[in-house]
């Protein structure tokens, strides 16, 4: 009986599935078939699987192959199967040893001539492979420091079909051929090298950035056009601290999904700003075939920047309401349905007026009333209630530009020093329970009798509530500022003077 087996690994969003390999050869017209719910891009490999293997000295079987992906009701997408069912053709053939071959995870794209070429999602797939027990891979050379990011798993970089059947033990003579470099672009944004000594005045607007990142806060900015609102907004993800090992893991595995360049571990959060012409699609992730992560996702505990936000189709921007309250991002088909991770921070930058010029010193706005409504009306209620600082920014005055050549700046080394305190604070009083930011804690458990403030630190906020000016949303949201504001100014609770400035920052803005 000719059948041979081994093992490849089929991503549904970020979650890994071993997939079973099987290849048979049988009596019949020639024939290669490729069965279990593959794609367009997987049915397409069987006329790469057979040029690659003629080219590379090792001929695929004349004979009826047939090729099982299994479990059969799982979809598979992409090319990272071909090597696998590559080696099981010719493990059934007799070419190479089976045994080999059945105990090793198989990931890589071929090309006509027998090249390996570097693979997507490369990294979540080797940990899935690891989850499963499988202590050994073999992965293309241009994946392979990708691949040895997980402690413990046996990595076999191989540059070619013969290279690979060579290490599985064929009898064959190497062939040097040249190794494909990988093509992924690497991810620099520049906001990682932007210092917040850069901004000039808005001392109130870098105070309020400071508090978001020390209680990982959603920020909504107003300002007229120059004012500083992307200055500040790409400051961020330098003040907020490196990346603990489970999300340095999820972003560097959702980063090598998305087709980037992955030379070692992320360490510092990341930063995405798409441009506001994007879909729904392009922010939460999707695609026909296989589900790809969109920018939110991409944006994983990092910094989510949407400038220019009112020009974002309303439609868009709601469907960033689910993953502000839950941190995960569900994409839904017909036959699977992916989750990613959705714990981002957002940051919305918007005019006053379509103009940009209302109510802007000597500006002269031609923006009819209804046309500003409708303008900010953009952003919905709902979204806007989900964020918790929303602050007016000012465009600098002589005075302040005078003033700030002879006074220091705070820096984002400095500014960053006293977020990671605040965040150590906030991690003593959170050990023990699954949040690690204070925007994460439910109210429910600050509003506990052990956690509850005094009365008379909360009057204002109590107040506001009563009148109708928060809704219970922003009362908990609120609170979670307060602790993050007091944290912040290294006090053991929140005051009435934090929760007042927690309340002015949430109704900054009067819409």
């Amino acid at each position: 009986m000719a059948i041979a087996r081994t093992k490849g690994i089929a991503l549904v969003g970020l979650t890994p599935y071993v997939v079973d390999v099987e290849a048979d050869i049988s009596p019949g017209l020639p024939a290669f078939s490729v069965i279990g719910l593959p794609d367009a891009a997987l049915g397409e490999s069987r006329h790469r699987v057979r040029a690659a293997a003629s080219n590379s000295g090792l001929p695929i079987t004349s004979r009826k192959l047939t090729v099982s992906l299994s479990p059969a009701a799982l979809p598979k997408h992409g090319s990272g199967f071909d090597l696998g069912v590559a080696l099981a053709a010719l493990a059934a053939a007799g070419d190479v040893p089976p045994d080999s071959v059945a105990s090793t995870v198989h990931l890589g794209e071929l090309g006509l001539d027998g090249r390996l070429r570097p693979t997507p999602g490369v990294l979540p797939a080797v940990i899935g492979a690891a989850r499963a027990g499988l202590g050994r891979v073999m992965v293309p050379s241009a994946n392979a420091e990708e691949a040895r990011l997980v402690p413990g798993m046996e990595v076999i970089p191989v540059a070619s079909l013969r290279d690979a059947a060579i290490r599985h033990g064929a009898e064959l003579d190497p062939v040097p051929v040249e190794a494909w470099a990988s093509t992924a672009v690497p991810d620099d944004t520049g906001a990682a090298h932007a210092d917040l000594a850069e901004v000039v005045g808005n001392d109130e607007a870098i105070e309020a950035l400071i508090i978001a990142a020390a209680g990982g806060h959603h920020m909504f900015l107003l300002g007229p056009p120059g004012a500083g609102k992307t200055m500040l907004a790409e400051r961020l993800p330098g003040l907020l601290p490196d990346l603990d090992t489970d999300a340095s893991l999820e972003a560097t595995s959702i980063r090598s999904l998305s087709g980037g360049s992955v030379t070692g571990l992320v360490t510092r959060p990341p930063f995405e700003a798409p441009h506001h012409t994007a879909t729904a699609a392009a922010i939460v992730g999707g695609g026909s075939g296989q589900i790809r992560p969109g920018a939110a996702v991409r944006a994983a505990h990092g910094v989510l920047f949407l400038d220019e936000a009112p020009e974002f189709p309303s439609s868009v921007l709601d469907v960033l309401r689910q993953p502000l309250e839950s941190g995960e991002i569900r994409i839904h088909r017909a036959n699977a349905t992916a989750t990613f991770p959705g714990r981002f921070q957002l940051i919305m930058a918007a005019n006053p007026c379509p103009c940009g010029q209302y109510n802007v010193g000597d500006g002269d706005c031609t923006c009819a009333p209804s046309a500003i409504r409708r303008y900010l009306g953009k952003i919905s209620g709902p979204l806007l209630d989900r964020v918790d600082i929303r602050l007016g920014v000012r465009r600098v005055t002589a005075a302040q530009l005078k003033l700030a050549s002879e006074t220091p700046r705070t820096s984002t080394a400095d500014a960053r020093a006293r977020v990671v305190l605040a965040r150590e604070a906030a991690a003593a009083r959170l050990a023990g329970t699954p949040w690690n930011a204070n925007a994460q804690v439910p109210g429910s458990w600050l509003r506990e009798s052990a956690r509850m403030l005094p009365r008379g630190a909360t009057s204002a906020l109590d107040r506001a509530l009563e009148r109708g000016a928060i809704t219970m949303r922003g009362y908990d949201r609120s609170l979670r500022l307060a602790w993050s504001i007091a944290d912040v100014a290294g006090a053991e609770h929140p005051t009435a003077e934090h929760i007042g400035t927690a309340l002015y920052l949430r109704k900054g803005i009067a819409r």
